[in-house]
């Protein structure tokens, strides 16, 4: 069998590794593919190094994002509940319903940060009441808003 060559990936190779990665490869897969396209190089001492600043600036940034995260759960946990009028008919049922959008736009209104919509978890809201909206700030900080309906 061949020697195996190592390489650090420049860029997410599917089935192999993601930037920065260091990953032994078959020298023919290196030299025929990964090098000439420019998605790897050779590990030497000096890339190693720059592969690790790198990873340590990351880390700095991902903890960074965090904290964020983390002053912006406090923030709308000290909010308290968000007030949303619809429209209602019989038995307090509300006409459509409570969507993301809604809810993303209020809380934006009232603490004034942007929230993407797509880390809004709602329940299935078709009555007036009061309902807890889950808000994914960070892949490890989730913050639960009550959302309040009441009738127009």
């Amino acid at each position: 069998m061949a020697k195996r060559v190592q390489l650090v990936l420049n860029q997410d190779v599917i089935k192999l590794g993601r930037t920065g990665d260091l990953v032994e490869v078959a020298p023919g897969y290196a030299r025929n593919y990964l090098i000439p396209q420019k998605m790897a190089v050779h590990a030497t001492a000096g890339i190693l190094k720059q592969v690790e600043r790198r990873r340590e600036k990351e880390r700095q940034r991902q903890l960074e994002l965090k904290q964020q995260a983390q002053e912006l759960k406090t923030a709308l946990e000290n909010v308290g509940s968000l007030t949303i009028a619809k429209q209602v008919g019989e038995g307090d049922a509300i006409f459509g319903t409570v969507t993301d959008r809604e809810v993303a736009a209020l809380v934006q209104q009232v603490i004034g940060q942007e929230i993407d919509r797509r880390g809004i978890t709602l329940p299935d809201i078709s009555k007036t009441g009061t309902y807890n909206a889950d808000i994914k700030l960070h892949p490890e900080v989730t913050a639960t808003v009550e959302v309040q309906v009441v009738p127009e």
